[in-house]
C-alpha cells in the first residue's frame, strides 16, 4: 500500500506523538508499504523551529525508508491567541500544497491533535478518492475545554464545528482507549466507524535493564537510591508541584530521590517552588535523548503518572505504556474513575491514589519504598502486560489489516 499519514509532529521531536508516528511509519515500511508524513518542522516541545530548519518554507527528506515533507509553521514562545490562530493557519495552508507534491496514496491517516488538519486532509481525500482514518490521540475541543485551556466562546464554537466535520470526513477513526469510544458513541458517531487500537510501545527497544553502568545513575548520583520518576510533559494538566509537595513530607527516607525531566523553562519554575518546600530530594533534569531513554527508565524503581483532579475522564497518558515497558512499578496520581486509573489498575503494574493529593501520594511512596518486593512484582506484571497488551507489532499487525480492509478492489 502507499500510506500518506498527515501529523503535526513528528522525529526529530522526543514526546508527544512524534515517537509514535515515527515508529508506525517506519513500521509500515518494514513491511513493505511506501509511506509519505506530511509534517511540520520540528518546534516541541522547544517552541521554536530547529535549527537545520529554520528559514525554509518547506523541506524534504527520507529517514529509514520514509519520505519526510515538512512545511514551515509560525511558532512563538509566547502561546497566545493570535500565534495560535497563526499557527494553526500557516500549517493547514502550506501543508496541503506540500502534500500535492508526491505520489498518490491508497490511505491517508491524519493524527488528531489538531483538529483544523482535518480541512486539508479532506481535501486531499476528496482529490485521490481515497479513504481517510481518522486516529484521535485527543477529543478536541472537550479536553482543552474541560481543563480551561480554550475559553474563548467564538474559538470553542468554530473547534466543535471542526471536530463534527472531522467525524463526518472520515472514514474510520482509531481511538486509543476505551473512554474515547464512549465518548464518540455518546454523540452519536457510528459505532461501526470506531476501531479501538491502543497506543503502543516497542518493548524490544524499551524494555527492563539492570542498574550497572547505568549512566543516568552515574551522571546524577544517583548510586544505591529508591529513584522516582517523571518524565514528560510539564504542563496545564500535570500537577508537579503535587509531586514536590510530597517530596518534602519524605525528607525522612534518607535514600530517596525524586527525579523530574522534563522542558528547561518548566524546570526552573518548579526549581525555584522546591526550594520554596525545602523539597533537597528532588533532582530536576531536561529532556535526555531518545535513544538513551531505556537507560534513564531503568534507573527508576518507581515512575510516575500524574494528572489534575480536573483532567477529562477519557485522557490517556502514553507514559503508562512506556513505563509498564520498562519494568518501572507505576504510581497513578490521577482520577480512580478516568481511563489511565484503569489502565494502570488492569495492568496491574502500579497503584492509583487521588490527584493533587500530596499526602496520599506520600504515603504511596513511602509504602513501596519499604516494600521492595511489591515493587518488584509491580514491576513483572507491568512488563508482562505490555508485551501482552501494548506490544508495537500487534498494534502494526491492526493499522495494516485496518487500512488493508479499505482498498477498494482491483
Amino acid at each position: 500500500m502507499q500510506i500518506l499519514i498527515y501529523s503535526y509532529n513528528y522525529h526529530p521531536e522526543p514526546i508527544g506523538i512524534a515517537p509514535l508516528m515515527t515508529e508506525l511509519a517506519e513500521g509500515l515500511v518494514s513491511r513493505g508499504h511506501s509511506v509519505r508524513v506530511i509534517t511540520a518542522m520540528p518546534w516541541y516541545p522547544e517552541l521554536e523551529i530547529g535549527e537545520t530548519y529554520q528559514g525554509k518554507l518547506y523541506f524534504n527528506e527520507e529517514k529509514n525508508g520514509v519520505q519526510i515533507q515538512r512545511s514551515y509553521v509560525w511558532i512563538r514562545r509566547d502561546r497566545n491567541l493570535r500565534n495560535r490562530v497563526l499557527f494553526e493557519i500557516s500549517f493547514v495552508v502550506l501543508s496541503f500544497f506540500q502534500a500535492l507534491k508526491g505520489w498518490r496514496p491508497d490511505v491517508i491517516l491524519l493524527t488528531v491533535p489538531g483538529l483544523p488538519v482535518a480541512v486539508p486532509a479532506t481535501l486531499l481525500g476528496w482529490l485521490y478518492r481515497v479513504p481517510i482514518v481518522l486516529n484521535l490521540q485527543d477529543i478536541l475541543p472537550d479536553a482543552a475545554v474541560h481543563v480551561g485551556l480554550l475559553t474563548n466562546q467564538k474559538l470553542i464554537k468554530i473547534f466543535k464545528g471542526l471536530e463534527k466535520f472531522a467525524y463526518w470526513s472520515s472514514t474510520k477513526i482509531s481511538v486509543i482507549a476505551d473512554g474515547f469510544t464512549k465518548n464518540l458513541l455518546e454523540k452519536g458517531i457510528n459505532p461501526e466507524k470506531i476501531t479501538e487500537i491502543p497506543n503502543w510501545v516497542d518493548v524490544d527497544f524499551i524494555k527492563p535493564l539492570g542498574k550497572e553502568n547505568n549512566y543516568f545513575i552515574e551522571e546524577n548520583q544517583l548510586q544505591g537510591k529508591f529513584v522516582v520518576l517523571y518524565s514528560g510533559n510539564i504542563a496545564l494538566t500535570q500537577p508537579l508541584e503535587t509531586l514536590i509537595d510530597a517530596a518534602a513530607k519524605l525528607l525522612h527516607l534518607p535514600n530517596l530521590a525524586v527525579v523530574i525531566v522534563g522542558k528547561k523553562e518548566a524546570l526552573e519554575r518548579l526549581e525555584k517552588y522546591a526550594k520554596e518546600q525545602g523539597a533537597s530530594n528532588v533532582l530536576l533534569r531536561p529532556f535526555q535523548p531518545r535513544k538513551k531513554l531505556p537507560e534513564m527508565l531503568a534507573a527508576a524503581d518507581v515512575g510516575m503518572v500524574l494528572q489534575k483532579h480536573n483532567v477529562i475522564a477519557f485522557n490517556m497518558p502514553s507514559k503508562i505504556q512506556v513505563l509498564l515497558a520498562s519494568g518501572c512499578a507505576i504510581i497513578g496520581s490521577v482520577p480512580d474513575t478516568g481511563t489511565a486509573a484503569r489502565a494502570i489498575t488492569n495492568s496491574g503494574g502500579g497503584v492509583v491514589v487521588p490527584p493533587e493529593d500530596s499526602d496520599a501520594l506520600a504515603k504511596a511512596i513511602e509504602e513501596l519504598y519499604s516494600q521492595p518486593e511489591l515493587v518488584a512484582k509491580f514491576k513483572e506484571k507491568g512488563r508482562q502486560y505490555a508485551e501482552e497488551n501494548y506490544c508495537f507489532q500487534k498494534a502494526l499487525d491492526r493499522y495494516e489489516k485496518l487500512f488493508a480492509s479499505l482498498m477498494k478492489p482491483e
